[in-house]
């Protein structure tokens, strides 16, 4: 496994490199200039589904011009290759929690209605179960590289080592758009896990949720040097159950991503995420999604224990 993570080149592991106008170069996102941010992402998801359509790429077309749509709340956007978006669910000038979503692999602007589904799903749990006054909003993050599946990067550290410096920075934007009072929260999917933890010492948030993770690159919770309460859920028909939870150095490269977040080793707070598997995590109506609403919210004592 080592071996071929490093050196096996893997078909289809390249992604195209669709054309885009550069991202759209907005003031800085305060309670104050979200609409001017908002506009100026859209006019650029504008852009960059005509250049898709041009160019022959007539699914990234059609996904950008989806982005452009009046109601889109983008904070980032860049269309070019396989694509980021920041896009806001709720109403960050005025908000009491937030939960910010970072996906795993096989995630771009291509596959992004799938993210979006799992937020949006977020999104109306948590208005549906706040308490009353409670106000909320969910931030979809596709703002890494992420890797694919069937590739050697979805094996090692180094895209959530490149990741990492700009989640911490969007929790910054988050910090200075929602002010000190509002409740951050991270939930990482998969390979969204090591992003997480790569981000997560000293960060200012109330709560990480591991979700069908491989590992954290981290052995425990304490080696993640977060002062945040750390959860962890694996739904029962999660593949990654029988992902090997090892960390190996070979050629200044790590491979694999150590202690495995739901095991007592880790010592994170593990929560039930139902008979799902590894993409079932925000379906409406599940245990899982459930949970994640009342973490979102900080109702630590309703959250279900695993069985």
């Amino acid at each position: 496994m080592v071996t071929s993570a490093l050196v096996v080149p893997l078909a289809g592991a390249a992604r195209f490199e669709v054309p885009a106008p550069p991202p759209a170069s907005p003031p800085p996102a305060t309670s104050g200039t979200l609409a001017v941010v908002y506009a100026a992402n859209r006019a650029n998801a504008t852009a960059a589904s005509q250049t898709a359509a041009d160019h022959g790429y007539r699914h990234r077309a059609a996904a950008t011009r989806a982005l452009a749509a009046p109601h889109r709340q983008m904070l980032a956007f860049d269309g070019r290759g396989a694509g980021l978006v920041t896009e806001v669910f709720g109403d960050l000038a005025h908000v009491d929690r937030v939960a910010v979503l970072v996906p795993g692999s096989d995630t771009g602007l291509d596959t992004y209605a799938r993210f979006r589904r799992a937020a949006r799903a977020l999104h109306l749990k948590l208005r549906a179960t706040a308490p009353a006054g409670t106000r909320t909003a969910v931030v979809a993050w596709l703002g890494y590289a992420t890797p694919d599946t069937i590739s050697p990067a979805v094996a090692t550290t180094g895209r959530a080592e490149a990741a990492a410096p700009r989640l911490r920075a969007v929790v910054g934007d988050l910090r200075r758009i929602t002010g000190r009072h509002a409740q951050l929260s991270l939930l990482c999917h998969s390979y969204g896990s090591v992003v997480c933890g790569r981000a997560a010492a000293g960060l200012n948030i109330t709560d990480i949720a591991f979700l069908g993770s491989p590992g954290t690159g981290a052995d425990s919770v304490s080696r993640l040097k977060t002062r945040a309460r750390v959860w962890a859920a694996r739904g029962a028909g999660d593949w990654v159950a029988h992902t090997p939870h090892v960390q190996v150095g070979l050629l200044g490269v790590t491979v694999g991503f150590g202690t495995d977040p739901v095991s007592p080793a880790f010592g994170a707070r593990v929560f039930n995420a139902g008979p799902g598997g590894h993409s079932a995590y925000f379906t409406p109506a599940s245990q899982a999604l459930a949970n994640l609403a009342r973490i979102v919210l900080g109702r630590t004592a309703e959250v279900t224990d695993a069985a």
